[in-house]
């Protein structure tokens, strides 16, 4: 399996969900079952049923949760020395050249993205434009609405 790049912020946020779902959700999955065990009949149960669900799904999650964690090259975004280039975990402050409307991104893993925070994922159009670049230089990205051109302002590793 492929190593997965993950700033070290995101890996602590997949430990704490793991440790949830180990001692919190687990736990209170399997306590559901029992009771509904309790009830009688399981053929036409519906709280066994949706516990035996909720169960599927949690272990699920557990697997794919470890699988990442063990996959996982964990970045320090304070540790990278990069020279000013754009790499994964630099937080790159942007201009768009046609409105002059400036934006920060840091560019981080799959399971951290989230464009509402200014995390794009290292996958996304934007951040593959942006690899690589140094402040001053100008990225062009494939948008829905056709070709954007942004300035990179400042790069920082933090």
């Amino acid at each position: 399996m492929a190593t997965i790049p993950i700033t070290k912020r995101g890996a602590e946020k997949l430990k704490e969900e793991l440790h949830r779902l180990k001692t919190v959700d687990r736990p209170w999955v399997i306590n559901a079952i029992a009771e509904a065990r309790a009830q009688g009949d399981l053929s036409e149960n519906a709280e066994y049923d949706a516990a035996k669900d909720r169960q599927g799904f949690i272990e699920g999650r557990i697997a794919e949760v470890e699988g990442k964690l063990s996959a996982a090259q964990i970045i320090d975004p304070a540790q990278l020395d990069a020279g000013g280039r754009v790499v994964f975990g630099a937080t790159v402050e942007l201009e768009d050249e046609d409105s002059g409307a400036a934006v920060t991104y840091q560019i981080v893993g799959e399971d951290e993205a989230d464009l509402k925070l200014g995390l794009v994922n290292i996958s996304s159009p934007i951040a593959r434009a942006l690899i690589g670049k140094e402040e001053g230089d100008v990225a062009e990205v494939q948008a829905p609405g056709g070709v954007r051109r942004f300035e990179i302002v400042a790069v920082r590793y933090a």
